[in-house]
């Protein structure tokens, strides 16, 4: 294991003054006679709530610059609303209503794929231009509940996995202008996340319901294959995701229904700071340090929680 000199080029510093430290700092406070560190942790706060309240949602954007697309209330709706940072907004409606599809882009240029009517599975997929809806190529597959959660652009984007009906490794890739059929990923699963974008490349998937139950597999994408990587501390599924491949956070879900967070930080899974509400199929966008929590279920609700990263000075316990 490397020491801290070899991580950061120096030892741990003696100090009469905590004013200077940088996040990553570790110390020794001569005055106080404490160890010291600067480290970041997360925390969820209220957001505002969408109009609609429904689950299996389809997203775009950021956590400040959000689509909220589609989704299930007692049925499917078609609904589409824009977040500017404070509030939601009613825009153009999808052609065709589902849930439990996949999306990808930012409020301006977002893609929606697949998922289900109020039975059975789609390849349906349709393109927003921050005007209008539009649709373009089918998948060659029609499934549900494959990754959810932003993956990728309206121009690069997967969807891994879900069911057609039964329970697939399938992936297909979107350059713009069709699908094409790419390497599948490990395990077959449904209703589970992802975030990043394929041609970066550095997407992850996590979670999933699998025969008989719940998976804590999580997989990477590096371009060309798909590898397993550490797991989930709580194997679940319907939950919401965020981040990339090295950065990534997943949050809510089932069973059972729990608002735990943790953190990937490309080599490990971490608890984090829970959220407030527990739920399924609320969908997530964003980043793994400015993170948004939309939606869930069942029956839906409108909840809306943000993700937010903040550094400060912490005293080491040794007890």
């Amino acid at each position: 294991m490397a020491t801290y000199k070899e991580i950061h080029g120096v030892n741990v510093q003696y100090r009469e003054s905590d004013a200077t430290a940088i996040e990553g700092d570790v110390w020794y406070n001569k005055v106080t006679g404490e160890i010291k560190m600067y480290a970041a942790a997360g925390a969820w706060s209220s957001g505002t709530s969408i109009n609609t309240a429904r689950f299996n949602v389809g997203t775009a954007g950021t956590q400040t610059a959000t689509l909220a697309i589609a989704g299930k209330v007692s049925s499917v709706v078609d609904v589409v609303e824009s977040y500017d940072g404070s509030s939601w907004t009613e825009i153009s409606d999808v052609n065709t209503a589902r849930r439990s599809a996949g999306s990808g882009g930012i409020q301006t240029a977002a893609i929606l794929f697949g998922g289900q009517p109020d039975s059975g599975q789609l390849a349906v997929a349709e393109t927003w231009d921050g005007s209008s809806w539009t649709e373009v190529g089918d998948l060659n597959d029609a499934r549900t509940q494959g990754s959810q959660s932003r993956i990728g652009t309206s121009t690069d984007t997967l969807y891994a996995g879900g069911e057609t009906p039964a329970t697939t490794t399938n992936t297909e890739y979107w350059n713009g202008t069709s699908w094409t059929e790419g390497t599948d990923i490990n395990t077959a699963r449904k209703t589970f996340s992802g975030a990043g974008t394929p041609a970066t490349p550095n997407t992850i998937v996590m979670g999933g319901g699998v025969p008989g139950g719940s998976t804590a597999n999580s997989e990477t994408w590096n371009g060309t294959a798909w590898t397993e990587e550490d797991n989930l501390n709580t194997a679940r599924n319907s939950t919401g995701g965020a981040g990339q491949n090295t950065a990534a956070l997943a949050f809510g879900g089932t069973p059972p229904t729990t608002s735990k967070t943790e953190s990937f930080d490309g080599s490990s899974w971490t608890e984090q700071a829970d959220g407030a509400t527990a739920r399924v199929a609320g969908i997530g966008t964003g980043s793994d340090s400015a993170a948004i929590w939309i939606g869930g279920g069942a029956p839906a609700v409108a909840a809306v929680e943000e993700w937010n990263m903040a550094a400060s000075i912490e005293t080491i316990a040794f007890d």
